[in-house]
């Protein structure tokens, strides 16, 4: 599947908004950024690696040579990247934000709201637009591995710049404390269970080119 990479999934989704209702949206999405408290449960939400949603007048739809596009609806275009089955961010997403859900897609037409989950996942499959390319830095890493790998870092910079200024006594104590710090941040992450045999070997065939020693 063209949208799975390693244990990520990336989603665009666009939905039709009638024009008059634009505003609506505009005047939502400003509250929600002078209050980011009323994301908390997004944000708390380890699976999600980046979400966005943008509005897209009818009139900024570009001309690539095939002439200016006579659009009817201004667009809703949401995009996330996320690891974890399709059902399970649909499902953490319904039971995290439902309010915040029914705010930004407020507009969006025929929404059917984040409750009851069938409806809305009915409605987010019949407008997500699948990726004709999906590239992910980490395919084998997840977002808390991301964060894992940056304390680890964080944890041998420091020992680095210390360690000049230490007897070796006192960097083997630095050392013995930093790695008991860390230590639920060092196991492998791994990969999830195979999305499709495409990915596995597009995975596979840049095993080379990812271990090959730097020139």
């Amino acid at each position: 599947m063209s949208n799975v990479a390693g244990k990520a999934y990336g989603m665009n989704v666009v939905t039709p908004m009638r024009p008059w209702k634009t505003w609506i949206n505009r005047l939502l999405f400003m509250v929600a950024r002078t209050q980011p408290q009323q994301l908390g449960g997004l944000l708390g939400l380890s699976i999600i690696h980046f979400a966005r949603w943008v509005m897209i007048r009818r009139d900024q739809w570009p001309d690539l040579g095939q002439g200016k596009p006579d659009i009817e609806n201004d667009y809703m275009l949401f995009v996330s990247n996320f690891n974890g089955t399709w059902d399970q961010y649909i499902d953490a997403f319904s039971d995290g934000i439902p309010n915040g859900l029914d705010l930004f897609w407020y507009s969006s037409t025929k929404y059917p709201g984040s409750i009851p989950i069938t409806p809305f996942k009915n409605y987010i499959r019949a407008n997500q637009v699948d990726c004709a390319y999906y590239y992910n830095a980490t395919p084998g890493a997840a977002q808390r591995d991301i964060k894992a790998a940056l304390r680890v870092w964080a944890a041998l910079d420091d020992l680095r710049a210390r360690h000049a200024a230490m007897t070796p006594a006192e960097f083997a104590l630095a050392y013995r404390r930093a790695f008991i710090a860390v230590q639920n941040d060092l196991p492998s992450h791994g990969y999830a269970p195979v999305a499709s045999n495409d990915t596995q070997n597009a995975d596979l065939n840049r095993e080379a080119l990812i271990r090959r020693p730097p020139t």
